[in-house]
């Protein structure tokens, strides 16, 4: 099965996929959009030409497990996505993907601007990952 991650941000938004075999993730794209209501259009367009048939989104939970203000709007966002892409949403913990991500973008030496348009989609990928990672431990 195809997987898409998305990594839900204010201005930025990372879309990231995963093989059918569902063993690696691909970042695949940043949408820049700031309106929610084309933000979910375009995340549901995305998934149709992806063709992917799961969406996980990543649910900015408090360091202490807790969720807040940042964490509500993805959960109401997660559920329009739903009913626009006529997918399975499912919300995964992404507490520190943003930090991992920078870390991993510090590895290659991505910096400055090239680093702002590609951090998204590897926070993606690191929420898709992890996921995939999940779902493979639970089929044991």
């Amino acid at each position: 099965m195809i997987i898409m991650s998305v990594d839900l941000g204010k201005a930025r938004t990372g879309i990231a996929v995963s093989d059918s075999g569902e063993s690696f993730a691909f970042p695949k794209e940043v949408i820049h959009e700031y309106n929610s209501e084309k933000l979910v259009q375009k995340i549901s367009a995305a998934a149709e030409i992806y063709q992917a048939e799961l969406i996980v989104v990543g649910l900015p939970k408090n360091m202490d497990g807790s969720l807040g203000f940042r964490a509500q709007e993805c959960s109401e966002l997660a559920e329009k996505i739903k009913e626009v892409s006529k997918r399975e949403v499912v919300m995964w913990d992404e507490r520190c993907t943003t930090v991992s991500a920078h870390t991993a973008l510090n590895f290659t030496d991505t910096r400055g601007k090239k680093r702002k348009e590609v951090v998204d989609a590897v926070a993606a990928v690191i929420i898709l990952e992890d996921y995939l990672n999940f779902r493979k431990n639970k089929k044991q």
